[in-house]
C-alpha cells in the first residue's frame, strides 16, 4: 500500500534528523522524506501534525509466554500491547514451556507470530539444552531457524568449561550471545538489593558482587574467545564501569538496561509493594544515577522493556515469595518522557535507545527511517495523558506500579512494514 504520514516531527537519531516532514511509505518500505517522488499518489493519508514520528522501537528482552501457560499471556495478547507501547520488534525470550531450544519450536514461535500479525517477533534461542547449562543446544541450527541471539538468561551454566565450549561454537558461527549476568549462588535466595533497605525490611538481598562477578568472568571469556556479546539488563554502576572498560579496550561488546531501574530504587520497596519484586533487584539511588549517565555516555546502547507478564495470583504473596517481573512494555515509553522532561535524557537519546541502538546490538535492517528501510514506524503524542488500566491495557499482565496511574505520553499509532497495525486516535 502507498501510505503518506504528513506534516509530523520526524525524528531518527540513525540519520541525526529532527524535522518536520512528510514520510512516505510504499509496498512495506520507506519511499522517501519529505516531497512525494513524482507518481507517487498515497491510498491513505495519516495526518501527524502535533505528533513525533519515529522509527519502530525495538524491544531486546520481552517475555511472550506462549508457547506456555496462557494465563500468563500469549503471542497474540503480548504483541498487542507491544503495538500499543510503540513497539514494532521485540526478542521474545526463550524460557518458555517448552523452551525454545530446537528448530521446531522456532518454527512454532514464528508460525504463531505471523498468524496474529502484529509486532514482528525475533526469537531469542536457549544457549543449552532445557537452558540447563549442561549440552550445547543446536546453536546453528537455532540460528538458520531464525533466532536473532542465543542466551541462557539467568540460569546458571553448568561450568566455566561449558560456558567456554558455548562461546568457542559462538565465535565459529558468528553468532550473537545476550548475557544476563548473575552468580546464581550469590544470588539464591534473594529479592531485593543487598544494602539497608533490605535490612530494615528484613528481606534477603543481592549483593551487586552477584552481578559483577559474572560480568568479570564472562567479559574474560569473551576476550579470549572474540565473540560477539551483549549484555541485557544491567543494574549496577559498577557494571557500567567495567563494560565501559572492556570496550576501550576493544571488544566486542554492548550492553542494555531495563526501564525499571532507570526510574525506581530499593526505596521503593518499603511498602513490601511485590510489583517491585524484579530480577534483577532495584538497587540504590547511585546506581540507578550511574545507569542513566551510562546511557548518555553511550556504554550502554539501549532500553529495554524487561517485558515479564504475571496473573494477578503470581504478585498476591508476601514479597519474597511473590514472582518477580514487571509488565512494561505499554508504560515504557511515558516513563522515558519522563527521564526526558527531568532533564536526565535528550530526545535523540531517548529515541535512539530503543530504535537505532538495539538494531544495532542486533544487527538487524530496523531502526531507521532511511529510504530502502522496512516502514516500520511508531507516532506519539509526547503531551497526551491517559490511564492505565483495564480498558487501556492490552497485555495479560497487570503487574506494574504504573496501574490505574495517570500516565503522560501516548502511542497513537503503530506501522509494520508500512501497515497500520495499531491505530488510536489519528
Amino acid at each position: 500500500m502507498k501510505l503518506s504520514i504528513l506534516g509530523g516531527r520526524v525524528l531518527d537519531p540513525a540519520q541525526n534528523l529532527d524535522q518536520i516532514l512528510d514520510v512516505h511509505l510504499d509496498q512495506g518500505s520507506i519511499l522517501a522524506l519529505g516531497e512525494a517522488p513524482a507518481g507517487f499518489q498515497a491510498e491513505q493519508t495519516l495526518d501527524a501534525k502535533g505528533l513525533l514520528v519515529t522509527p519502530g522501537f525495538i524491544d531486546l528482552s520481552c517475555h511472550l509466554r506462549e508457547p506456555g501457560p496462557s494465563y500468563k499471556g500469549n503471542i497474540l495478547s503480548e504483541t498487542r500491547a507491544a503495538l500499543a507501547g510503540g513497539f514494532t520488534s521485540v526478542c521474545a525470550r526463550p524460557d518458555t514451556q517448552p523452551p525454545v531450544d530446537t528448530p521446531a519450536v522456532v518454527r512454532v514461535v514464528r508460525e504463531r507470530a505471523e498468524a496474529v500479525a502484529q509486532a514482528r517477533v525475533l526469537p531469542l534461542g536457549a544457549l543449552t539444552q532445557g537452558l540447563e547449562g549442561q549440552l550445547l543446544s543446536n546453536m546453528a541450527g537455532l540460528q538458520a531457524a531464525g533466532c536473532v541471539a542465543l542466551t541462557n538468561l539467568r540460569l546458571p551454566i553448568q561450568d566455566t568449561l561449558v560456558l567456554r565450549r558455548c562461546m568457542e561454537y559462538a565465535s565459529t558461527h558468528d553468532l550473537l550471545l545476550i548475557f544476563y549476568p548473575e552468580d546464581f549462588s550469590l544470588a539464591a535466595g534473594g529479592c531485593a538489593h543487598e544494602g539497608a533497605m533490605a535490612s530494615q525490611l528484613g528481606l534477603q538481598g543481592i549483593p551487586e558482587t552477584a552481578e559483577t562477578l559474572a560480568l568479570a568472568q564472562q567479559l574474560l571469556l569473551i576476550e579470549q574467545t572474540g565473540i560477539r556479546a551483549h549484555f541485557s539488563q544491567l543494574s549496577t554502576a559498577r557494571s557500567v564501569e567495567l563494560i565501559a572498560a572492556a570496550r576501550k579496550r576493544g571488544l566486542p561488546v554492548t550492553a542494555d538496561v531495563a526501564i525499571s531501574h532507570l526510574i525506581y530504587t530499593d526505596r521503593e520497596l518499603e511498602d513490601f509493594d511485590s510489583n517491585f519484586h524484579l530480577q534483577p533487584p532495584l538497587r540504590s539511588e547511585k546506581d540507578r544515577l550511574a545507569l542513566l549517565q551510562g546511557l548518555v555516555d553511550g556504554h550502554l546502547s539501549a532500553v529495554t522493556s524487561g517485558h515479564l507478564p504475571h496473573e494477578r495470583a503470581a504478585k498476591m504473596a508476601p514479597f519474597s515469595a511473590s514472582e518477580p517481573g514487571i509488565s512494561s512494555l505499554e508504560s515504557l515509553l511515558p516513563w522515558m518522557l519522563q527521564l526526558v522532561n527531568a532533564g536526565y535524557l535528550s530526545e535523540q537519546q531517548f529515541v535512539a535507545s530503543l530504535t537505532s541502538g538495539p538494531a544495532g546490538i542486533l544487527s538487524q535492517k530496523l531502526g531507521s527511517l532511511e529510504p530502502g528501510q522496512p516502514a516500520d514506524l511508531t507516532l506519539f503524542d509526547p503531551q497526551q495523558s491517559w490511564t492505565l488500566n483495564a480498558s487501556s491495557c492490552y497485555s495479560a499482565g497487570y503487574n506494574t506500579p504504573s496501574w490505574g496511574q495517570t500516565l503522560q505520553g501516548r502511542v497513537l499509532a503503530t506501522l509494520v512494514a508500512g501497515e497500520v497495525r495499531y491505530r488510536l486516535d489519528l
